[in-house]
Order: C-alpha cells, then structure tokens, then sequence
C-alpha cells in the first residue's frame, strides 16, 4: 500500500509537469497574440468587424465549468462520490457546449463575410480563427483528461485522500478558463 507521504509527492511532480505545460501555451498564446498587436497596425486590418455573440456565451459557459470542476474537487476531497461523479459529468456537458458556441462564433464571423482564407479572408479574422481554434484543440486535451478522470473515478480510484487526478483536471480547466477569458478580452481590444 502506497502511503499518504508518496501520494502527496507524487502529486506535487504530477503538478510540476503540469505548470510546464500550461507555460508553453502561454507561450505560444503570448506569441499569437504578440503577431495580432503588431499585424493591427496594417492597413488592411479590419477595425470594425463584430464580435460574435456566441463568444460572450461560451465564456460564461467556461465559467461555470471551472465552478463545476472546482465543486468536483470539493466533493471527493469529502469523499462524497455521487456529488463528484455529477459535477464531472456537469463539466464535461459544459466543455461540448463551450465548444459548440464557439464553432458558432466562427459561423458567426462567416456570415459577417470573413472567411479564414480566400478572397473573403482577413488578416484579424484570421488571427480570431487560428488563435480560438487552438485554444478549442487544448480545451479537447481537457475533455479526454475529463474523460479518463471519470472513468477512474468511477474505478474508484479517487477518495478524500487521493484525489490528486481530479485536482489536476480542475487546475488544468481553470488555467483553459483564464486564458479563454483573456484572449476573449484581447480580441475585444484589437
């Protein structure tokens, strides 16, 4: 039997790994969003298109997943399974439908007529598409990790004292929530 000592140990590596892996996102956010702040000086750049409507509601809908997953944390640490298990279930519903709002964001943009590439293409559009597109594939990394912590968990792998998979995901979600936020913010100032 693995002692409480060799689970916190080997949570905080498991925690490690993590923090390096969320730096490198912002990294290449920081990137992505360094290329829009030098690009919006163009001419070309398009100072009046609209934000889609959608985008406001899939943040809201991220918000509440963090509250989702942050109440999961809360109900193993009590080792209350069944409150778990549903807000689990609750943040992962939540994940498709952010998704799903996003994909209609992007049709949104299209129906303004700005299209990823072609002739309808714009340089912000664009920059909209690749940047909300990549945070979409990281925010799938967090449904199968969603996935793999429910299946675990309904192995009853996780209890008040080895929680650390579920902590993982939650701060794996917040993280995706923060950084959803501020380039949502960032794509309302350029």
């Amino acid at each position: 039997m693995i002692s409480i000592e060799e689970i916190k140990k080997q949570g905080q590596t498991k925690k490690l790994l993590l923090l390096f892996a969320m730096i490198s996102m912002v990294m290449m956010f920081g990137g992505l969003t360094s290329a829009v702040i030098v690009s919006a000086s163009r001419e070309d750049w398009l100072k009046d298109m609209t934000m889609p409507k959608s985008f406001y509601i899939s943040t809201l809908i991220i918000l509440i997943g963090s509250v989702t997953y942050h109440l999961a944390v809360t109900f193993i640490k009590k080792n209350d399974r069944s409150k778990t298990s549903l807000m689990l279930w609750i943040s992962l519903a939540l994940a498709f439908l952010f998704t799903f709002f996003q994909l209609e964001g992007f049709k949104e943009i299209i129906n303004q007529g700005y299209f990823f590439v072609g002739p309808g293409s714009n340089v912000r559009a664009t920059f909209i598409y690749v940047i909300a597109g990549l945070h979409i594939i990281h925010l799938l990394g967090g449904v199968i990790a969603t996935l793999i912590i429910i299946f675990k968990h309904y192995k009853r792998s996780y209890n008040n004292v080895q929680y650390v998979g579920i902590e993982l995901g939650a701060i794996y979600w917040h993280f995706l929530d923060i950084l959803w936020i501020l380039l949502f913010l960032f794509f309302l100032l350029y």
